[in-house]
């Protein structure tokens, strides 16, 4: 009787291992999405999204907020999120072809028209010789923010370069001497409040954080055309693109009533993509 109670304390006990190793993320449960995101907008989006997907599909979304850029991909790559929403393409193809993550872009979303900002310096025809322009130390924001300068005539990029893949090294012309000091992408609104630099290149939804509207308060703006590369996406583990919780997610984020949810709210300072 004793070794018969021992068997099924045993089996019991397997049971209950195996039955906790199937919750350990939640792409293994049809009713739970957990989705990482940084605070704002990506977080505010999704949290609008929740009720529509509970609504529709009986899917309860988790959203975890995080603000390191470089932990979000890791995450979803070690299977402990279902999908992330926080980043362009040009970063995250760079994240894939460092650190061989096996993760897909799954949908495009919405851009954040990225800024430059400053306490002293009002317009364009008011930047020095000498200027100091504080930039993220994310390589993949280099391009970006170089081929905006040189959109206003600052600085002008090396023939034949690839403008996404731009540094520093790529600029051919700087008439006025810019130079370029690097911190912590999450740093730069903290760089913006303590009127260190001439200016500052934030991106939208550090910015917005720091309760600053791109659209009023940058001194330089981004073009926000619907073809811009840097449009923010969803991105999933590689193979569950298709599944059924991540198309509905998808299919939520670019419906009409999310896209009015973006225009009402943030007035210009993110844009739906088409």
């Amino acid at each position: 009787m004793k070794k018969l109670l021992k068997v099924v304390l045993v089996l019991l006990l397997a049971v209950g291992i195996v039955a906790c190793g199937g919750k350990e993320t939640s792409i293994q449960d049809d009713k739970k999405l957990v989705v990482s995101a940084t605070l704002d907008p990506h977080a505010k989006i999704l949290e609008e999204a929740k009720k529509v997907l509970k609504e529709k599909y009986e899917i309860d979304l988790e959203v975890k907020v995080l603000d390191d850029y470089y932990i979000f991909n890791k995450a979803l790559d070690a299977g402990e999120v279902d999908a992330n929403y926080f980043q362009h393409f040009p970063f995250f193809d760079g994240e894939v072809k460092e650190h061989g993550y096996k993760i897909v872009n799954a949908a495009g979303i919405h851009l954040e028209p990225f800024g430059f900002y400053s306490k002293t310096v009002k317009t364009v025809n008011d930047i020095k010789n000498d200027a100091e322009i504080i930039i993220s130390n994310s390589v993949a924001d280099h391009g970006r923010i170089l081929a905006i300068l040189e959109k206003e005539g600052l600085i002008t990029l090396k023939e034949g370069v690839n403008k996404q893949e731009a540094t520093v090294r790529d600029i051919a012309s700087n008439p006025k001497n810019l130079k370029f000091t690097e911190v912590k992408p999450e740093l730069l609104t903290t760089s913006f409040e303590n009127g260190e630099g001439d200016l500052v290149a934030i991106n939208g939804n550090y910015a917005i954080q720091a309760g600053l509207n791109p659209t009023k308060d940058a001194v330089i703006l981004e073009s926000a055309s619907a073809d811009n590369p840097y449009v923010n996406i969803v991105a999933c583990q590689q193979g569950h693109e298709n599944d059924e919780k991540i198309k509905a997610l998808v299919e939520v984020l670019k419906s009409d009533e999310i896209k009015k949810f973006i225009e009402n709210t943030y007035k210009g300072s993110v844009i739906p993509a088409e």
